[in-house]
């Protein structure tokens, strides 16, 4: 197995903002690629493509940015380790009641965007378990050191969980006639988040002219679920943006302008983390 993750830090940590990316991983095993049935631009549909390199300045600002390195497709870090789908892992227990792994979105996904499925058989419980240990495990790990590290300095924590979201998702979401919204805060209506927390992040993107929403049709997963604990000052917003805005979603590469969206996102990140940017040497692990 490849490196699972990265951690950008800031040569000193001067705000309770954590970044993280665990969507945007394109390290795809030779194994793995071997094992579907589908080409490798089609496996990279569930992507979050490019929100590492949007957020990469993230520590410029005085926070840690963890990164993922291994693909959604290949196991997903949003979701719980006993979401298990047996219509693909050979022996895992059926689950009646859980609409993500019903629909093929469970930890090791069944299906890509659009339905498409990954592989034509089913993988073994030993392998599915070995990718659990050896990416969901450690991935999950940093996190959680990352938060009760920041806690322990500020005596609040607040994750960004930085994630991107087809065009078309918003679709049958907007009332006729109303914008569509270009990025959807998700707190779980309230459950991961404070509201001065989640109107903070909100305010933010506003200011850089970008339109937003709440928790429709993304209210926050895994991560949002498990981390956020308002009442003990540790909160968790995810942020879904457009992919149309930064990238050619059928290509899978980033627009002419590009650089014009990282920016703009960077005085995002000022604003969330209440910090100018300094220019010292990052420390990657």
């Amino acid at each position: 197995m490849s490196q699972v993750f990265r951690i950008l830090r800031p040569a000193q940590q001067t705000s309770a903002v954590v970044f993280a990316s665990p969507h945007s991983g394109r390290d795809y095993p030779a194994a793995f690629l071997r094992q579907s049935v589908l080409d490798k631009a089609t496996i990279r549909s569930s992507e979050d493509a490019f929100v590492d390199d949007l957020f990469a300045d993230a520590p410029l600002y005085g926070a840690p940015l963890l990164l993922a390195q291994v693909p959604r497709a290949f196991l997903d870090l949003n979701r719980a380790p006993d979401e298990l789908d047996p219509a693909i892992v050979a022996g895992a227990a059926r689950s009646m009641h859980n609409p993500r792994v019903y629909s093929g979105l469970g930890v090791i996904p069944r299906v890509v965007a659009g339905g498409r499925a990954i592989y034509s058989g089913k993988l073994s419980l030993a392998e599915a378990e070995a990718r659990i240990t050896e990416v969901w495990h450690p991935y999950h790990q940093a996190l959680r050191g990352l938060m009760d590290d920041t806690h322990t300095q500020f005596g609040a924590a607040t994750l960004i969980d930085c994630h991107s979201m087809p065009h078309e998702a918003i679709d049958g979401h907007c009332r006729p006639g109303q914008p569509r919204p270009e990025v959807v805060l998700g707190d779980r209506f309230g459950a991961s988040a404070n509201r001065e927390v989640v109107e903070r992040v909100e305010a933010a993107f506003a200011a850089a002219g970008l339109r937003v929403a709440r928790n429709t049709p993304f209210a926050g997963a895994f991560i949002a679920q498990s981390y956020g604990r308002p009442s003990a000052s540790r909160h968790v917003i995810q942020v879904e943006i457009d992919r149309s805005l930064y990238m050619d979603e059928a290509t899978i590469t980033p627009r002419p302008d590009f650089e014009v969206f990282r920016t703009l996102i960077n005085s995002v990140i000022a604003a969330v983390t209440g910090a100018n940017p300094v220019q010292l040497p990052l420390a990657a692990e």
